[in-house]
């Protein structure tokens, strides 16, 4: 086995640790075989592209391409140009809405792949 651990494939989080022969996420709880994970993590994933085209993946620091207004929470506007560090890409989000991230000043939200475009 590697030294490098894989990521939880149901949440993404990389604090797995080994128990026997399974690899285990304390976040979410989720228990897979350590064997498995490699071949898992290929069919399961799928590409992202921001607004541009770029692919995304886990831990990119992206810059939102337009204004968006916030709903809910006191609202407020994400101006174009805020830069997000370290979006993690989920399935399971709100509509269409394929990245969860921090947002600098508005705190943990979801967004859609074409509103954001990837810092080279």
């Amino acid at each position: 086995m590697s030294d490098v651990l894989s990521p939880c494939p149901q949440c993404k989080e990389t604090f797995t640790y080994e128990q026997g022969a399974l690899l285990v996420c304390p976040m979410c709880g989720h228990e897979w075989s350590a064997d498995a994970s490699a071949d898992g993590e290929a069919e399961a994933s799928r590409i992202v592209r921001d607004s541009v085209g770029n692919v995304l993946v886990d831990g990119d620091t992206v810059t939102i391409s337009k204004d968006l207004k916030v709903k809910g929470a006191g609202g407020g506007v994400v101006k174009v140009g805020t830069k997000v560090r370290g979006i993690r890409l989920i399935d399971d989000g709100v509509g269409d809405h394929d990245i969860d991230a921090t947002v600098p000043g508005f705190g943990r939200m979801q967004l859609k792949s074409s509103v954001v475009k990837k810092v080279l």
